[in-house]
């Protein structure tokens, strides 16, 4: 068979296969602990700062895709990749205190707050699997993390329609895709994550974390006001209605 054959097999096994025969599943599935899942330590996390920081299978790969598109006069950026818990629980508590001060009330700062932001424990960038990436040889604009820049006439148009056609045959999805029937966080044209290891850690994460459990004991600032229908509610549309490629 070839890649883009392989490529529309469904399933864990044969994604993984289908992309990078040389990787088993069997060496990630069920494999993390509770730190690993809820970015407070992984052994598998290589870089040194949080635009290098990753999981280095998918670290590899990047590096693959990004020589590719170079080829094309695209220079992939990663503007994000790796966020430690701690450093997510700064952004989190960060906006919540700003919100709450402007007078929003503390239902509304969160609800607020999770238009982009996940909440410290839940994000996928805690794994090292997801990137945000921008075109380092197109114009900056002021705030690069617009759905705007990436299409129409926006700067980086030239690599999303790259990353449309490629993306997958490297092993990057987008995530949180333009779906008007996803819930959840909001289109993010900028945000890939590397399914050969994310699928199996989504699996994981479900299976071991009581979200609403690990949010009371990591003790954020704002949690009083997660209630277990808003815990339930985000578990199935910020964490789980995502690209079903990814599930």
């Amino acid at each position: 068979m070839r890649r883009k054959e392989f490529i529309k097999i469904s399933g864990i096994a044969g994604l993984s296969l289908a992309i990078f025969p040389q990787f088993s599943f069997n060496n990630f599935s069920g494999e993390f602990s509770r730190n690993q899942l809820i970015g407070k330590g992984n052994p598998d996390i290589v870089g040194d700062s949080y635009t290098s920081k990753m999981h280095k299978t998918a670290k590899e790969a990047f590096h693959k895709m990004k020589a590719a598109a170079a080829k094309e006069n695209i220079n992939i950026e990663v503007v994000s990749a790796f966020r430690s818990f701690q450093r997510q629980k700064e952004i989190f508590e960060g906006k919540y205190k700003r919100f709450t001060n402007e007078g929003l009330t503390p239902e509304k700062a969160i609800e607020k707050i999770i238009e982009y932001s996940t909440i410290p424990g839940t994000s996928r960038h805690h794994w090292g699997t997801d990137i945000d990436i921008i075109d380092a040889n197109a114009p900056r604009p002021a705030n690069v993390l617009m759905p705007e820049n990436f299409h129409g006439t926006g700067p980086f148009c030239k690599l999303k329609t790259w990353l449309n056609e490629n993306s997958e045959s490297f092993g990057f999805y987008e995530v949180y895709t333009d779906n008007g029937n996803r819930k959840g966080f909001k289109y993010e044209p900028w945000h890939f994550s590397y399914a050969p290891v994310s699928i199996p850690m989504l699996k994981a994460y479900k299976e071991q974390i009581d979200v609403k459990k690990m949010l009371s004991e990591e003790k954020i600032v704002g949690s009083e006001h997660f209630s277990e229908a808003f815990v339930t509610k985000y578990v199935k549309e910020n964490i789980f209605d995502i690209n079903p490629k990814l599930l």
